[in-house]
């Protein structure tokens, strides 16, 4: 059992396709989860379907809806970083992993997941990884949590081979289908296809969604 875990992505709606099971299984187990979140999403371009948000109404959606999936999923620790959506890569790479240090530094995480550097596709994705990964390496090795990394690249396995966790969330589904559903101004669109794809058991999306993958970072890929 783990002592503490933190995880720690860019945008809400980050854990909620690939982490969120196993979050829940933690909680579950009693495990306290801490979220440090960096954006609230705010340039995101889907506003619901139909629409219910407007560019200035979105920040303060998503906020409610990152709050209510970390409540779905039993986290009583969100740390909001404030970050600007969209411009992860262009900040300062060390003063993001200052303030992920100062969070691991406080509640002495035994386990952090983030995104790969350079094989999650999305900019602020790779620049958030690299800087929580940057904060995990200022510790001495024996002091150090393991990190499970999030990579979904068309070349990551390839460069990385297969995730060598694969973790089974059936027992918590539809936990995690709520934690998802709880991003409505993001995920509405989704669920307009998944509810009858879930009806219909289709065996493609289950096995996605009931399959949590991850590698443990060894350290940079060329």
């Amino acid at each position: 059992m783990e002592k503490h875990v933190l995880i720690a992505f860019p945008h809400p709606d980050d854990e909620a396709f690939g982490v969120a099971g196993t979050i829940i299984q933690q909680t579950q187990a009693g495990v306290p989860v801490t979220y440090a979140c960096g954006t609230l999403g705010e340039m995101g371009r889907n506003m619901g379907q139909p629409f219910f948000a407007t560019r200035e109404s979105l920040p303060e959606i998503r906020k409610k809806e990152l709050q209510d999936a970390c409540r779905v999923m039993g986290i009583q620790d969100l740390r909001m970083m404030g970050l600007r959506d969209k411009t992860v890569e262009f900040e300062n790479e060390d003063e993001i992993a200052d303030k992920i240090f100062a969070i691991i530094e406080e509640i002495q995480p035994s386990l952090v997941i983030t995104f790969y550097p350079g094989f999650s596709v999305h900019p602020d994705h790779d620049a958030f990884g690299a800087a929580v990964i940057n904060a995990v390496m200022r510790l001495p090795d024996a002091e150090r949590p393991r990190i499970h990394c999030k990579a979904f690249s068309k070349d990551c396995e390839k460069v990385l081979g297969k995730p060598d966790i694969v973790t089974d969330v059936s027992e918590v589904f539809r936990r995690k289908l709520d934690t998802i559903r709880a991003h409505k101004s993001q995920t509405e669109a989704n669920f307009k296809k998944w509810d009858e794809q879930l009806v219909s058991e289709d065996p493609e999306l289950i096995n996605w969604l009931a399959k949590e993958t991850f590698w443990t970072y060894q350290g940079k890929k060329d």
